[in-house]
């Protein structure tokens, strides 16, 4: 069968929730990908910062395979011998108390909200059904009803309502419209360091610790959502580093897998998850061996092969060429690490178009928002690779 072939089959059968890109992937290893005809891509996308690792890293591979010729799943109705271990590993390297683990990023997003709201009923003293959130304009936490109720992009919400009361949205990056935004029944506010899906903005210097400061003023939880920023992706383990802060509750999930398998995680204080008690949330898979067998292998290679220095060098070198490319298309760069945003003045017809020219130079990355190319590689990219990329983006920002 061919690209067109597959395609068919797709528009026939699949819904139509996605916009992708005309190639189809048949084989990946590293940042390369592979279409069904041979054609070779370098992968700017990262599925989204899943595959922080790489592509099929063997290491994280074995360690699936190996636990899969084992157990895979049994609920969590009974204890199994990969979960506390995964439990131990991650709470050591994060210096949190306590983890819960879950599958999707929107799923540990949904975990974060009902601890913080159980939270703020049972330690604040918050009346009951009356807890506030505050949320930021332009952000993208997932796709559940409760997260699109809060979201501000206007398609993400068309046709989904009623929607979850308890949320109060404020400007990005204003630390000084949290400062107003709080109430006696603010619970929480959640925020990511660097909005990815919403152009890949990142905030005032200085505005992650001023929030740092707002919350433990008010005792208000601070909610990092990492699950795109974290796990090396911006130069450091979390971009929360960045300004030398640690939220109360701190959201990961994508690259905690290395591609592999959904897996994701809330990591916070006893205090916090302390509060569910058994039959107060769970999920069948969330936990499950295979998932933390594979976790485990995840981030011993994050943190074995230094992918956070690695984002960090060669993340400025790639910001650095980009920013220094002239086209009259280009109205901004901006980034941190290997989260890179090109944003495109409007009159260049949308970032789009030149994804799929992109594509046809053989260097996969996605639009995020209508006027921005993403760029995220893979964080064991090299020098090299970067320039055979920066060659054909620069030709197609040039055009």
């Amino acid at each position: 069968m061919r690209t067109e072939d597959y395609i068919r089959l797709e528009e026939t059968y699949g819904a139509r929730n996605y916009k992708p890109l005309d190639v189809v992937i048949t084989r990946a290893e590293g940042v390369w990908v592979w279409d069904v005809e041979g054609n070779r891509y370098l992968d700017c996308l990262s599925a989204y910062s899943a595959v922080n690792q790489g592509h099929c890293h063997p290491r994280i591979l074995r360690a699936m395979v190996g636990q899969a010729q084992r157990v895979t799943l049994i609920s969590r109705a009974f204890r199994n011998d990969q979960l506390p271990l995964l439990e131990k590993e991650l709470c050591e390297l994060t210096g949190y108390e306590m983890m819960l683990p879950m599958n999707s990023g929107a799923e540990a997003v949904e975990t974060a909200l009902k601890a913080a709201r159980k939270w703020g009923y049972t330690v604040r003293g918050v009346p009951a059904d009356q807890a506030e959130i505050i949320v930021c304009a332009g952000n993208f936490h997932g796709r559940t009803i409760a997260i699109v109720g809060f979201s501000t992009e206007p398609q993400y919400r068309e046709h989904f309502g009623p929607f979850t009361p308890g949320f109060v949205i404020i400007p990005y990056g204003d630390a000084a419209a949290l400062e107003a935004a709080i109430t006696p029944n603010t619970v929480a506010f959640m925020v990511e360091p660097i909005q990815g899906e919403g152009g890949v903005i990142v905030p005032p210097e200085g505005y992650l610790r001023a929030v740092r400061e707002i919350c433990s003023r008010h005792h208000v939880l601070f909610i990092a959502d990492e699950i795109q920023t974290g796990l090396g992706r911006t130069g450091r383990l979390f971009a929360c580093e960045w300004e030398g802060i640690r939220p109360d509750v701190m959201v990961i999930g994508k690259a905690l897998s290395g591609g592999f398998y959904p897996v994701s995680a809330v990591l916070s204080s006893r205090e916090v998850l302390g509060v569910f008690r058994p039959g107060d949330h769970g999920s069948t898979f969330g936990g499950n061996p295979l998932a933390c067998a594979v976790a485990r292998e995840a981030l011993r290679v994050i943190v074995e092969e230094d992918l956070p220095r690695r984002a960090d060098e060669l993340g400025r070198y790639f910001l650095g060429r980009l920013a220094r490319i002239e086209s009259p298309w280009i109205r901004e760069v901006r980034g941190k690490g290997l989260l890179i945003g090109v944003e495109l003045v409007p009159e260049a017809g949308g970032a789009r178009r030149f994804c799929e020219a992109l594509k046809d130079r053989g260097v996969l990355c996605k639009e995020t928002r209508e006027h921005t190319i993403r760029f995220a590689p893979p964080l064991v990219i090299t020098r090299e690779e970067i320039d055979w990329a920066l060659e054909r983006i620069e030709s197609v920002l040039r055009e």
